[in-house]
């Protein structure tokens, strides 16, 4: 039987050959009703937020950022923050090799492993929520989380049964871990009823992304689905007249899109063995 992911995967597919805009604007207005919910009843019990108050944070141009050509995002030879596979010898290897260690499941097990926490490191540290003015919240985590799981997944997707079969793995990862979050959130009555929530709006979050970057789509229509999905409070409300906001959303925008053909410039090893880190946001710059 497929899993949820391989499921989601092969009905997307079909939806998108039907072009059936009707079904994916169905599924897209579905996840924004149910994210105010589910971000209402976890937002109370975070901690962890940078506050509305960006006087402290570091100034950017952000109509400077993210113009630059696109590259590929693998990590070079000999960089520390590579993940290498083990390389035992001996009794040792024999034992490995009988507990199935070095088999195509257990290699794609642990390069989703090491995928997931590329995208967690971009998420769960304060450059991109300075960069692009966003209060750290529940909300805003779990928005940017499935953002970078969709570009994860979609150079996947590239690779053919392969990639998707690999992004099985790396869903599983991500599906855990935001449990994980959601408990640490505070919600920990009805947690299965909040999951399910969230994974409408993961899929809705993932049609509206992909149907973004269709050759056919509107030149702002990225940036309008990064506004409600990331920026929103309710997922429904348009793009404000704000000067200052439409800086960020348009940056967001760009940066998702050059993220988009970064790794697409990226090769299948760095991909699958996870030694490729999104641009970094330390320094803000182009």
């Amino acid at each position: 039987m497929m899993t949820r992911w391989c499921r989601a995967a092969a009905n997307y597919s079909r939806v998108m050959s039907q072009r059936n805009n009707l079904i994916s604007s169905n599924l897209y207005a579905s996840s924004c009703l149910n994210y105010s919910k589910v971000a209402a009843a976890a937002e109370p019990a975070v901690a962890d937020h940078l506050g509305k108050d960006h006087g402290n944070r570091t100034e950017v141009n952000l109509n400077k950022m993210f113009w630059s050509k696109p590259c590929s995002l693998a990590l070079p030879p000999g960089s520390p923050l590579r993940v290498e596979e083990p390389q035992y010898e001996g009794i040792k290897r024999f034992i490995l090799k009988l507990m199935l260690f070095y088999s195509k499941q257990s290699k794609s097990i642990r390069g989703a492993n090491v995928i997931y926490s590329r995208v967690t490191s971009q998420v769960d540290k304060p450059p991109i929520y300075n960069v692009f003015s966003l209060e750290k919240t529940f909300k805003t985590t779990f928005s940017l989380l499935v953002l970078h799981m969709w570009l994860c997944l979609r150079r996947l997707k590239g690779e053919g049964k392969e990639g998707v079969e690999l992004g099985q793995y790396l869903y599983e990862i991500y599906n855990h871990d935001l449990e994980l979050r959601v408990s640490k959130a505070g919600v920990n009555l009805l947690l299965t009823r909040w999951m399910k929530d969230l994974e409408k709006i993961f899929y809705g979050n993932i049609v509206a992304y992909d149907a973004a970057m269709l050759p056919e789509a509107k030149q702002d229509e990225l940036q309008n689905v990064i506004w409600k999905n990331i920026f929103s409070d309710d997922g429904v409300s348009p793009l404000p007249n704000d000067a200052a906001l439409l800086r960020s959303v348009q940056a967001l925008s760009r940066y998702a899109r050059r993220e988009a053909n970064c790794l697409s410039l990226t090769d299948k090893e760095a991909i699958f063995s996870g030694n490729f880190m999104f641009t970094s946001l330390e320094n803000a710059s182009s």
